[in-house]
């Protein structure tokens, strides 16, 4: 656990306190978690007390130990519950903590922990509610790392850029700053990962949000990743959160898109058969053209009219989230009514 010294308490005066939480999904990480909480910075402009939480995801080696003796709290999920689970459990409890701001890194050494006030100054000036460190926002300063996962990485950023309207280089780093604001708003499914929705979730909610380029690793220094080892699972699953996060979101635009084909078949059928009808004056032999043209119609219809169905679920889930917002904010206890006591 890394906390501000008085003396820098003293200095800081009549400027508000704010509470700094870092929060680290861990994984079998004890060959690198020590070093990486260790290099946490003991002092951060605007930040007046700070611990770091380790989230156990169901270690089998002695990654909570390593993190007890360097001072970290650490929480177990008791089993191996996925990424996206545990991000969630960490965000709540740095809540409960009552954080005015959130870091989560992994531990496995492939973030520098002396890029935290970079991330943080954006939160603690005002000027963002959510910063994410960018690895490909500075061409200078783009990891070297396997052609396919960086060719991943740029078509999962023009993919979410597209989704939210916003232009971001860099979606699915796991180096990230959020106000206590957006950790209040975040509403999170994906349990197998928590980058990309996100990023959509408070695009959706109209959070500010700022890229920070930073130097990363673009490998791991010790063992494989194990939410990008296999690409094609970890493919598959980011677009399936990709998916229902755009259906939920966006219904009318998704239901335009997947009615768009069936829509162009059924107009080109239906044109052919009417054609050769003016032409003819018969519909034979070709009324297949017709009754499947009249098919794919009713299936374009079907699916306009799930998407009207969808957009009113979308008004009520966001109105539903508005109460878990506010919720959240009232039964969690604001920080500035509370005294964050330094450890020693």
């Amino acid at each position: 656990m890394f906390l501000v010294r008085a003396s820098f308490l003293q200095q800081a005066g009549t400027q508000k306190k704010m509470k700094l939480v870092v929060i680290i999904p861990c994984l079998n990480e004890e060959a690198t978690l020590a070093d990486v909480i260790s290099h946490i910075p003991s002092r951060i402009s605007a930040i007046t007390s700070a611990e770091t939480i380790v989230l156990d995801d169901g270690s089998t080696d002695n990654s909570s130990s390593v993190a007890h003796k360097v001072g970290a709290k650490v929480i177990s999920n008791g089993n191996n519950r996925g990424l996206g689970y545990t991000f969630k459990h960490g965000i709540e409890t740095a809540l409960a903590s009552n954080a005015d701001v959130i870091v989560n890194m992994d531990g496995d050494g492939q973030f520098n922990p002396q890029d935290i006030p970079r991330l943080v100054l954006p939160i603690t000036e005002g000027k963002a509610d959510f910063v994410t460190a960018s690895r490909f926002k500075d061409a200078e300063q783009v990891p070297e790392m396997p052609k396919v996962k960086l060719w991943g990485n740029k078509v999962m950023s023009r993919m979410v850029s597209t989704m939210v309207g916003q232009h971001f280089d860099d979606v699915s780093c796991g180096f990230r700053a959020y106000s206590r604001e957006a950790a209040l708003r975040l509403n999170l499914w994906g349990k197998f990962t928590y980058t990309q929705e996100s990023f959509l979730d408070l695009a959706v909610k109209e959070m500010r949000i700022v890229e920070v380029p930073v130097n990363v690793l673009g490998v791991r220094p010790v063992g494989e990743s194990r939410i990008a080892s296999n690409l094609w699972k970890y493919a598959a699953r980011t677009a399936s959160i990709l998916f229902r996060s755009y259906r939920d979101y966006w219904p009318m635009h998704f239901f335009l898109w997947v009615a768009s084909p069936f829509a162009v078949i059924s107009v080109l059928l239906l044109s052919f058969f009417l054609l050769h009808y003016f032409m003819t004056g018969s519909f034979s032999p070709h009324l297949w053209a017709g009754f499947s043209g009249g098919g794919f119609l009713g299936v374009t219809g079907g699916l306009l009219f799930a998407g009207f169905f969808a957009d009113m679920f979308k008004r009520i889930r966001l109105n539903q989230e508005q109460i878990v917002y506010l919720y959240r904010k009232k039964s969690i206890t604001e920080p500035e009514h509370q005294d964050h006591n330094i450890a020693e």
